[in-house]
């Protein structure tokens, strides 16, 4: 299988979900490697450079895309999976951004609190060890700890015409950062114009649950996806499959309607796997399923609700994509 490489220039990225020009057109079943900057579009490369100075908030989470996929029509089925995320530079990037993250007075939570301290931190990377170093600003201590890449952002161009920010999570998929988009994963989005219009970034060269700071560890990263079109059955809300989960990703404010989101669109994806009437679907689920938060700090909220493969019958969702994807995915290496 032939894989179509595509890196970007800067005058190429898209900053929204919606209202752009497709970069390519590439048929089902292609095979993409794509190059992706970090959120900050590189600006921060040392412990020196501040937020506050050097991002420039009309490009932040620039996106490789949008692809127009040949076929695809509204109410269709996106599936992405992801092949392989690999570390596209030798370090990473995180901060402290005044008025942003989960732990401060935003413009959403206002209080007469200053901002946090305008602070950056730069995570080196070892490729051989596979690791990233976090460096204590205020102390000593550094850790070393596991490269764990994914990525926030996966989405297709929302319904209605609308144009959204490259910030935002919603029924398009969009920056939901959550660590389970990551490789093996494959992800099904509902297709809402023609052409799906998909497009992916915000690599993380590792993100804790939450995204507590509002940045993970942020990294350019080189993503290889394979592209499929299911016809029709088109998912109200991202899901995420792997080969041990079944997930659900609602997104919106406040958190518990996000997991509420979730929650629902595991019962009826349950429905159509098992045949369960919803209340046994629910349940069951009340019973097996976890629910990791994806961020807290973005304009919508994000939670995952997902059920473990190995408690359950086994079952094949859209024909056995998944499996079927793993296999030539296999074929690439």
């Amino acid at each position: 299988m032939d894989v179509v490489e595509f890196q970007p220039a800067f005058e190429e990225y898209a900053f929204t979900f919606g209202g752009v020009a497709p970069v390519r057109r590439v048929a089902p079943g292609s095979a993409l490697r794509l190059w992706s900057d970090d959120a900050f579009c590189g600006a921060l490369r040392a412990v020196t450079d501040l937020s506050s100075e050097k991002v420039d908030l009309r490009y932040v989470n620039p996106q490789t895309g949008p692809f127009y996929v040949e076929g695809a029509e509204p109410g269709d089925t996106l599936a992405l999976h992801l092949v392989s995320l690999e570390p596209a530079r030798d370090w990473g990037a995180s901060a402290h951004i005044p008025f942003f993250g989960g732990m401060t007075s935003t413009d959403r939570v206002v209080t007469l609190q200053d901002p946090l301290p305008d602070t950056t931190y730069i995570y080196e990377l070892n490729r051989a060890r596979g690791t990233v170093t976090f460096a204590a600003r205020h102390g000593d201590l550094r850790i070393d700890l596991p490269v764990e890449p994914m990525l926030g952002t996966v989405g297709v161009a929302p319904a209605g015409g609308e144009v959204r920010s490259s910030l935002v999570p919603d029924r398009f998929g969009g920056n939901m950062d959550t660590p389970q988009m990551r490789a093996g994963a494959t992800c099904y989005l509902g297709v809402n114009v023609d052409g799906a219009l998909f497009s992916v970034g915000d690599g993380h060269y590792r993100q804790g649950e939450g995204e507590a700071c509002g940045t993970a560890v942020e990294g350019a990263m080189t993503t290889t996806v394979l592209v499929e079109l299911v016809k029709g059955g088109a998912p109200p809300w991202p899901r995420i499959e792997d080969d041990t989960h079944w997930m659900t990703v609602g997104s919106s404010r406040p958190l518990e309607d996000a997991w509420r989101i979730g929650q629902s669109e595991l019962v009826h994806w349950f429905g159509e796997l098992y045949g369960l009437h919803a209340m046994d679907a629910y349940q069951l689920l009340s019973q097996i399923t976890e629910a990791p938060i994806a961020n807290v700090v973005d304009a919508n909220y994000s939670a995952v609700v997902k059920a473990r493969k190995a408690l359950l019958p086994t079952a094949a969702a859209y024909g056995g994509l998944h499996e079927e994807l793993r296999r030539r995915a296999a074929s690439l290496f």
